[in-house]
């Protein structure tokens, strides 16, 4: 038998900011709920399960959260349903609710991720010591700038890079506005004068620290033709793992990553994806991260993505335009960060992402990536069901 098509009928998402002190986590994950099922014109009482995910709980303090979220969620007496894949959650609770849908376990399903940093410490939370290294690095953002500067190394790229891509979805943010950052004032010259924090990454080239949620629904084709407005249809999605250390592990560019992004596009009937694909909302907390993954992705040949930012494709009015809502760089609910970019790919080819949609965006893709560039998430979604 083969799979139940999956439709994104509803999307919702909160204001990201720093500090979401008016709301409580069950307020937080609510809100965002709530928009996503009046995109859909449901209620509650259409959901058959709820799918959760979030980023470790010790962000937080308050362990196994979902337990009480479910009241809040709508949840209670339904399946509910825990993710867990560090920064990568995002797009892998997505992947998670969305099969279920397609094996016809249920017929809609609420899938929403979340992150309240105002209350944790997370720069010191993912200061974790690593084995047979000196504890030197402070942030995840000591533990991937020696990958960018080996990246650098391997493909000759000039450091002002970094700067461009920063510049670009700073300015891409102003058009959304959910973005936790909104900088009227930005220019490259202040990106590329900000503090060094781990060279060669610099202050204005990484991501923030938000409170935000976001909530999609995904339903079966019945319900697609319910939808009062167009639906997103899922053309492909995949999972991959490797461990964070092993013998002859490729930081700059890792398998799983190429892995995921090949199962993703054999899905979808994929040859060509800098042909195929006419956007993608990609997971860049580190500015240099956008050529990285261009090439992981196989969006350009090795040592050759950074070519692809300079020459300003990936700009908003580009060839293959990236991360239009302004990315992880302007917004980072960590939990939230990957379902973000896979909601955002949703809204491009429904043609709801406002100021900041591609025109004739078709296909869309959405990635997330987490913990030592380990664990990857990603879906291609399409204006057209998959039999069409």
């Amino acid at each position: 038998m083969s799979k139940e098509p999956v439709a994104v009928t509803g999307v919702g998402q909160t204001k990201h900011v720093a500090a979401r002190r008016d709301v409580s986590l069950a307020g937080l994950v609510r809100e965002a709920a709530r928009q996503a099922l009046d995109d859909a014109e449901l209620t509650w009482a259409d959901i058959d399960a709820v799918v959760i995910g979030k980023a470790p709980d010790f962000f937080e303090g308050v362990m196994m959260p979902e337990l009480y979220l479910a009241d809040a969620l709508g949840a209670v007496g339904k399946p509910m349903l825990r993710v867990h894949t560090a920064g990568s959650v995002g797009g892998s609770t997505a992947l998670v609710a969305a099969n279920l849908v397609a094996a016809r376990v249920h017929s809609t399903v609420l899938t929403l991720a979340f992150e309240k940093q105002s209350e944790s410490n997370a720069m010191w939370g993912l200061s974790l010591p690593i084995p047979f290294q000196q504890p030197l690095l402070a942030g995840a953002g000591g533990f991937f700038a020696p990958h960018v500067r080996a990246y650098m190394r391997r493909s000759g790229a000039p450091d002002t890079v970094g700067s461009l891509v920063a510049y670009k979805d700073r300015r891409n943010a102003l058009k959304n506005p959910y973005a936790h950052l909104h900088e009227h004032d930005i220019t490259l010259a202040k990106v590329q004068a900000s503090p060094m924090l781990w060279d060669p990454i610099r202050y204005s080239e990484t991501c923030p620290s938000s409170d935000g949620a976001c909530a999609m629904v995904l339903t079966d084709r019945a319900g697609a033709a319910r939808s009062p407005r167009p639906p997103a249809w899922m053309l492909g999605g995949a999972m991959r793992s490797e461990p964070t250390l092993f013998a002859g592990k490729d930081f700059v560019s890792p398998q799983a990553g190429k892995d995921c992004a090949a199962d993703v596009y054999r899905q979808a009937g994929i040859t060509d994806p800098r042909r195929d694909i006419d956007a993608v909302e990609m997971y860049v907390p580190f500015s240099w991260y956008e050529p990285m993954w261009l090439e992981n992705l196989g969006f350009a040949e090795e040592g050759e993505g950074w070519k692809l930012t300079e020459a300003g494709v990936t700009e908003l009015d580009g060839d293959l335009p990236v991360n239009m809502s302004g990315g992880v760089l302007s917004t980072n609910p960590i939990g939230a960060s990957g379902m973000i970019r896979f909601a955002e790919a949703a809204l491009q080819v429904r043609g709801q992402a406002g100021e900041h949609q591609v025109d004739g965006a078709r296909r869309v893709l959405g990635h997330a990536y987490g913990g030592g560039s380990q664990f990857f998430s990603m879906w291609l979604v399409g204006a057209q069901a998959p039999d069409s």
